[in-house]
């Protein structure tokens, strides 16, 4: 089965509009656009950022929009503000996928390769035919079951703080097939971390080496100077979940993919590479939303495409308004899909009436 699908023609990603300069330093500042719905919007932050915390969304801790290359709107909590990094989640999955395609773009990966687990190499092991693309869109097949409430049988829970947290890549690598690989979508934390872990092996780079060409090629290149990326006792980064940053930075990086992964004219990821983060992956018919390779697509209308984290935690692209939305916040697990339905009205402020 294959592991893409075709769902139209993928919306047109607009380049830094000529005179708008880089983020790189500083935020270039901007106005609300003038057809944009500005007392909508307005009750939207009124009702998110309330000084007691609505029912329905929990806490907002910041919200960053940028248009056109510019910031243009922001807003944050009391005790929070531009320099308070804040936890990524899963938003971290998102920047393994960039540090896929910098490596991808090195010639030291491919993505359609047996991927290099070598849990997986004895003769006749069926997960010999997991590759790199299958992880990236979460269709391993691996029995790896994605729980965050703590008395439910958990294997993110036992990755990340139990008997798998010195070496998150060899804990979820364990598992065996549930499904043939290709033949069923399954988010998993587990699985970015064992992509994370190949990225070190393919970089040859493991803990504070790994770091330094995260640093290197991707943060420093976007003037992000905030992020805190956590890594096991291996020496793996946790894609999976642990990249802390301020809303301003992850902002950066939402703009590095609204821009093709180019930055400052410069070529950062490879020609393709986020085109193939929002070309729409197979899943099941039950699924709850649209995935592409660890990016999710679609939470803000047709061609919007996300990095999304535990708790509510968001960077939204939107390239038919040239935007980014960036929000994090403390949303209770049972109301998960209100921060989503919030920020699409937001977005919504900004379409023509």
């Amino acid at each position: 089965m294959s592991g893409t699908m075709t769902r139209g023609k993928l919306p047109a990603l607009p380049a830094q509009p000529a005179g708008v300069p880089w983020p790189t330093g500083t935020w270039p500042l901007g106005a609300l656009p003038p057809a944009a719905d500005k007392a909508r919007l307005q009750r939207l932050m009124e009702h998110a950022f309330a000084l007691e915390a609505p029912d329905d969304l929990g806490e907002t801790h910041a919200v960053v929009i940028v248009k056109g290359g510019r910031l243009v709107h922001e807003r944050y909590w009391t005790g929070f503000g531009p320099d308070v990094a804040c936890p990524s989640w899963s938003k971290a999955k998102s920047i393994t996928h960039a540090l896929a395609g910098i490596l991808v773009g090195d010639g030291k990966l491919d993505i359609h390769a047996t991927a290099d687990v070598p849990e997986w190499q004895a003769a006749g092991d069926p997960r010999r035919a997991i590759t790199l693309d299958l992880l990236l869109r979460m269709s391993s097949g691996l029995a790896f079951r994605e729980d965050y409430v703590p008395e439910h049988p958990s294997d993110v829970i036992e990755m990340l703080w139990g008997a798998g947290k010195d070496d998150v890549a060899h804990f979820a690598a364990s598992f065996p097939l549930e499904h043939e690989p290709g033949s069923y979508w399954s988010y998993a934390s587990g699985t970015t971390n064992i992509v994370s872990r190949a990225l070190a092996r393919a970089a040859d780079a493991f803990g504070p080496d790994f770091e330094a060409l995260m640093r290197r090629r991707l943060f420093e290149p976007l003037g992000m100077t905030s992020p805190q990326p956590k890594f096991d006792t291996a020496g793996t980064f946790i894609g999976s979940s642990f990249c802390y940053c301020t809303p301003r930075d992850f902002a950066r990086f939402g703009l590095l993919y609204l821009r093709d992964g180019v930055w400052e004219g410069k070529r950062l990821l490879p020609q393709g590479w986020v085109d193939y983060a929002r070309q729409p992956t197979w899943q099941q018919a039950d699924a709850e939303n649209l995935y592409g390779a660890h990016w999710w697509l679609g939470i803000a209308g047709p061609g919007s495409f996300s990095a999304n984290g535990y708790d509510g935690q968001y960077t939204i692209a939107v390239p038919e308004l040239d935007m980014v939305v960036v929000r994090h916040g403390k949303t209770p697990l049972d109301r998960k899909d209100n921060p989503r339905k919030w920020l699409a009205e937001v977005v919504d402020c900004f379409r023509p009436a």
